[in-house]
């Protein structure tokens, strides 16, 4: 096991259940965050390799781990480093979610990704703000729906 040299958590809280909340980012189609678009070889599961693409830039990701409802571990080797992206989902009641979302760096290559990686500390936390609102209107909607 290789140990980290940079790391970083955010959680945030989501208005809806655990489990809706787990089944709508397991979803391929629900991925969109422009300007990064993202492909995925298969379903959301261990061994599906997912493309992020941004402009001027192909990055691979693959899924190695995935705990049913719960949490998932996506992983991407780049620049002779390896950047681990390790999400949770707990429940804090019964239409409360905690989504929480661990980023680390690790490898021989990893010095040089040290600029990139801090930048990640100011846009994760707005992205995990944008993908929490994305669930929460889905499931009012889903609510709406079978009112």
């Amino acid at each position: 096991m290789v140990e980290s040299v940079w790391q970083f958590e955010h959680a945030v809280e989501c208005e809806a259940p655990r489990e809706f909340a787990w089944e709508y980012w397991t979803n391929p189609a629900n991925w969109d965050d422009p300007p990064a678009r993202f492909e995925f070889d298969g379903p959301f599961a261990v061994g599906t390799t997912l493309t992020t693409v941004l402009p001027g830039q192909r990055l691979r990701s693959v899924i190695r781990e995935v705990q049913q409802g719960s949490g998932a571990l996506i992983e991407m080797d780049f620049a002779g480093a390896k950047v681990t992206f390790r999400w949770r989902f707990v429940e804090l009641a019964a239409e409360r979610a905690l989504i929480t979302q661990r980023i680390e760096l690790s490898g021989e290559g990893s010095a040089g990704l040290m600029k990139p990686a801090k930048a990640m500390e100011l846009s994760v936390p707005e992205g995990m703000k944008r993908i929490a609102k994305r669930i929460e209107r889905a499931w009012r909607e889903t609510r709406r729906a079978g009112s």
